[in-house]
């Protein structure tokens, strides 16, 4: 194993042999004397930086760094980790240095958490991952219930044969009418808060994360029920994911502001936009996928330019007051340059896209239409193919409810009986003849468009007793 001669190494041997070093203002670097905890210090970096291509969806190099157990075992290139001695650590050897090894296509680690890892290794590299915390939810150990998940996403496939139900660690790809249960598609990332299929169906995004921990996005191989690719966002969860029409790009949001934009080929972010004031909870491209619409909790829907990452314009009005809440959800016409939006009010809007007079103080010149406002606030919202007709959900505090409207003349076309519990996801299946519904319950409904009536009812997993649990 060579040897390291960085500035990084000898700082951290500095640390190890207990040579004052000043105060430094990141968190992540210990104190000399501080026992170093691995579940509470060291994980959350491997958790941050490394286990997006070393988990139990996508074991890189046969290396598994999310837990204690695949860290020390390491991977093709031997054991990870020789206790109280970082030196002839192969975890520390690809972490530190001038160029270090991994991770491969981010950012380095800080010198900080580099120094906290070699610490922990050098006082013995104890595991002191709690018990009931040592299993590990994979394809070889998929989640367990004893109660159905909140499903906060739905999403056909373009062929309309299959849905796809956000769960934990996982999503749940379902046949269309409920009949049977075609694949799980299990990751690291605990809440999935976004589904997408990419517009030939052969790919499904799924966004979310570990709230506080880290943001994701997994992008899998329907086909296979394989994940093809995952790249960790930021330090928090993702939402409202978005393929462009010819599925090279995809849009997200996430609780730290910002919007992104990847290719799909190789997840390289292409755009970021800063422009907006509280969480992103939806983006949509516009017809001819050059132009980003975001909208937020901070009461705006933002026009940004994809390729340069100018804003261009708020799309709502910026007068106070002219929006009663946040908006949760975005999605565009199918044929035009055109939105709609929902949020906290509860009352979904129908906008143009792009300005065509100069706007003035107190205009909400874009709106075209407001529709009847449904109890709660507005979580999801789906077109159907010519975007002739609409869904949304809403949820109260206690209740829900999904409304099929149609576009053009505002009216609630039905009003659909069954929810009991607050909805947080829907989907227009892609010939227009059915609706799915979910949310708090768990349950997936499906309805008839023409008739507003119930078809089926499932929930998308199986349900086990709590003796199960204890055998």
């Amino acid at each position: 194993m060579r040897i390291q001669t960085s500035l990084m190494f000898l700082v951290s041997l500095a640390v190890l042999q207990g040579l004052a070093i000043g105060a430094n203002e990141d968190s992540a670097s210990p104190e000399s004397t501080e026992t170093i905890s691995f579940y509470r210090q060291v994980r959350p970096i491997l958790q941050r930086h490394c286990s997006g291509c070393h988990q139990p969806a996508k074991k890189k190099g046969k290396l598994l760094l999310t837990t204690y157990a695949g860290l020390k075992a390491g991977g093709q290139s031997g054991e990870g980790f020789e206790a109280g001695d970082p030196e002839f650590s192969l975890i520390f050897e690809y972490i530190s240095g001038d160029e270090p090894l991994m991770p491969p296509d981010g950012d380095p680690l800080a010198p900080q958490q580099v120094e906290l890892i070699a610490q922990w290794i050098q006082q013995g590299a104890v595991d002191d991952t709690p018990a009931q915390m040592q299993a590990q939810v994979g394809p070889d150990n998929p989640p367990a219930y004893l109660r159905p998940p909140v499903v906060t996403a739905l999403a056909y496939s373009p062929d309309g044969k299959t849905l796809a139900v956000s769960g934990f660690h996982e999503v749940i790809l379902y046949s269309s009418d409920g009949s049977e249960r075609k694949g799980r598609l299990i990751g690291r990332s605990q809440r999935i808060e976004s589904v997408r299929f990419s517009p030939d169906g052969s790919q499904l995004a799924a966004v979310g994360g570990v709230p506080s921990l880290f943001g994701e996005v997994q992008l899998w191989d329907v086909a296979k029920r394989e994940l093809k690719e995952t790249t960790t966002v930021g330090h928090d969860t993702l939402f409202g994911a978005r393929f462009s029409d010819d599925g090279k790009q995809l849009a997200f949001g996430g609780a730290d502001n910002r919007a992104r934009v990847i290719n799909v080929e190789d997840m390289a972010q292409v755009m970021q936009l800063d422009a907006h004031a509280d969480w992103v909870l939806g983006t949509t491209f516009s017809l001819k996928n050059d132009h980003l619409i975001t909208v937020s909790r901070d009461r705006s829907m933002k026009l940004t330019i994809v390729e340069s990452g100018q804003f261009v314009d708020n799309i709502t009005s910026i007068t106070p007051g002219a929006l009663k809440g946040g908006l949760s959800s975005v999605e565009r016409h199918p044929t035009r340059e055109q939105v709609l939006t929902g949020g906290a009010d509860g009352e979904p809007r129908l906008y143009k896209i792009f300005r065509t007079q100069t706007r003035r103080i107190g205009d909400d010149f874009n709106k075209i239409r407001a529709y009847p406002r449904m109890p709660g606030r507005i979580f999801d919202l789906k077109f159907n193919k010519d975007g002739s007709q609409f869904v949304v959900g809403s949820s109260t505090a206690t209740n829900g409810e999904a409304w099929i409207f149609t576009t053009e003349d505002g009216k609630v076309l039905h009003k659909l009986d069954g929810i009991e519990s607050p909805v947080f996801a829907v989907a227009f299946r892609p010939d227009g003849q059915e609706v799915a519904a979910a949310g708090f319950d768990g349950t997936i409904r499906i309805f008839d468009v023409e008739s507003g009536k119930p078809v089926t009812e499932f929930v998308p997993v199986e349900i086990l007793s709590a003796d199960a649990t204890t055998d």
